[in-house]
Order: structure tokens, then sequence, then C-alpha cells
């Protein structure tokens, strides 16, 4: 067994515990959805301030509630569709608000090239998850690309812990955008063969 195998396993069976724990007090996975989001907003004030070693440790944090509000759901039974689209729709605010944090720090130390590109990094982030989710109104799946949420937070997190928030806003604005693009070209080309199986069936 590898070293990162024993550690995954370690972490898998911390998590397990909690959402047993939680599970056990009928804690409801709405509440721990929203607790998520409230730590984030903790984490985009941090960010604001330029305490970006701080706001990462607490992103890393804020994920953690990420992964227990699914898992406590299904334990209990509590798994709906509305919880399903709380979490989409509160995970969209936990992303802009850790960028607007960083807006506010780049406005606050005059760096406008920073502030065009954390916008533009912004304009991304919605952009991949409302492509996909529009696209499957249409089509079953649209889910090419690489710059899903996990991928965002990780890059986030190195940013933060390590200061080099720069070159990962350049990434984000960059493959954020290229992600949305790649679906949009995705979609053109799946309704296309999907019209044209309905024309001539």
């Amino acid at each position: 067994m590898t070293l990162s195998t024993g550690i995954g396993r370690s972490v898998g069976r911390i998590i397990d515990a909690i959402v047993s724990v939680l599970a056990a007090m009928r804690v409801h996975p709405n509440i721990l959805t929203s607790v998520g989001l409230g730590i984030n907003i903790w984490a985009a004030a941090q960010f604001a301030f330029g305490n970006f070693f701080n706001a990462g440790l607490i992103v890393i944090f804020a994920g953690l509630f990420d992964m227990l509000d699914g898992r406590v759901a299904r334990l209990t039974n509590r798994v709906s569709r509305f919880g399903g689209f709380l979490d989409s729709a509160l995970d969209r605010y936990s992303d802009l608000g850790v960028l607007i944090g960083l807006l506010v720090y780049y406005a606050s130390i005059n760096r406008f090239l920073y502030i065009v590109v954390t916008a533009i990094a912004m304009t991304g982030t919605v952009m991949v998850s409302y492509t996909r989710a529009r696209a499957e109104n249409t089509i079953p799946k649209c889910k090419v690309g690489f710059m899903e949420r996990p991928e965002r937070v990780v890059l986030v997190v190195i940013g933060a812990l390590f200061n080099h928030m720069a070159p990962v806003l350049w990434i984000l604005a960059t493959f954020t955008n290229i992600t949305a693009l790649g679906r949009i070209m995705f979609t053109y080309g799946e309704t296309k063969r999907l019209d044209a199986i309905a024309r001539h069936p």
C-alpha cells in the first residue's frame, strides 16, 4: 500500500465517522450545505484582507462540508431534488464569493490588471456550470472539459497556501473560459447530430 493510498483510506475513515455522527444527530444535509457557504464567505473575507494563507486553510475546511452533505443525505435517506439544486446553487455563491474577496483585495492595492483577470475568472467560473446545466436541457450529457469545481478549488487552495494567487487567477481566467467554449462547441455538434437523426430516423 502506498503512502497516498494509506492517507486516503485514513481520511476516508475519518469522514465516514463524522458522517455517522451527523446522521445519528439527525443534522439535515441542507444545513451542512448552508454552513459550507458560510465558511466560504469567511474565506472570502480573508482574501479581501490579503490573508491568503488563512483563506486557503478555510477553503479546505469548507471543502469538508462539500463532502459531508451528500453523504449524510444518502445515509439518512434525505436525498431530494431540492437538496441537489440547493447544493449546486450555493456552490456558485461560494465560488463567486471567494473571487469577490480577491476583487476587493486587488482593488484595495490598486492592481487594475488583476481586477480584470479576476473578473474574467469569475465569468468563466459561472459559464462552466451554466453551459453544462443549459446544455443538458437539450442533450443527454455535457461534461466535457476539465475545469470543474474540484479543480478550481484545488487551484485556489494552492495559490493561497503558497502565495501564488496571481498565476492561479491567470490559469482560472484562461481555462474556465476554454472549458465553457468547449462545451458550447460540443453542444453544437451534439444538437446537429440529434437534429439529423430526427430528420432521418
